[in-house]
């Protein structure tokens, strides 16, 4: 299931009925295509024809996936295809509910992005406050981390929001519970308004869907 917000017209769309057979269908930045056929893949999965293309074309999205269809790479070259490689500011912000899950998330972005001329920095816990401060002050364009680091980073102004483009919460739905929705609220309010935010999880309720309306 895939839902778009058009930020333009506030209109919901469905795009379940596009058809895209093949990644050069997407039109994508040639580095960026040798990485996903270098990183293994052949032809889209099911997730990837119908949610690759809103991501780049700037809409707010809701995708729901089974882990193991490609979900991560699906956000990942949307997200991808719109990082200006050329500025040094950060740019994307992925967000995860574990340590392990962003680390996954980092090595997926990596080998997708293996030609592209990109910088990346996992901030989660577990890792030297001072070393993840020095980092992020490098600026690099995509940041994955967890919740609560990526919160601390914000408030100790190592984390710089201001030219953020995308957001991206994947398994949401574990995201938008009681343990982490007052630390993504919090996050929320350091984003600019236009900011470009992805939903991604397995599992979807009710009140996953009240609750992401306060988001996107």
């Amino acid at each position: 299931m895939i839902v778009i917000l058009n930020k333009m017209t506030t209109e919901r769309k469905n795009y379940n009925e596009i058809e895209v057979t093949s990644f050069e269908d997407l039109n994508l930045k040639e580095n960026l295509l040798r990485g996903i056929y270098s990183y293994g893949y052949e032809k889209p999965s099911v997730i990837q024809q119908k949610a690759i293309l809103p991501v780049i074309e700037g809409h707010d999205v809701i995708a729901q996936a089974q882990s193991g269809t490609g979900k991560t790479a699906t956000f990942s070259i949307g997200m991808l295809q719109n990082i200006d490689e050329s500025q040094d500011e950060i740019q994307a912000l992925i967000l995860a509910h574990t340590r392990e899950l962003a680390l996954q998330i980092l090595n997926v972005i990596r080998n997708l992005s293996e030609y592209m001329n990109l910088r990346y920095n996992l901030c989660v816990g577990g890792t030297m406050i001072r070393d993840n401060i020095d980092e992020l002050l490098k600026n690099p364009q995509i940041v994955i981390g967890t919740p609560g680091r990526v919160l601390d980073m914000i408030n100790k102004k190592a984390l710089n929001t201001r030219n953020l483009k995308v957001l991206i919460i994947d398994e949401a739905d574990e995201m938008l519970s009681k343990i982490f929705s007052n630390q993504i609220y919090d996050i929320f309010r350091f984003l600019p308004n236009s900011i470009q935010v992805g939903l991604f999880s397995a599992t979807m309720t009710e009140e996953f869907f009240k609750l992401s309306n306060c988001f996107i």
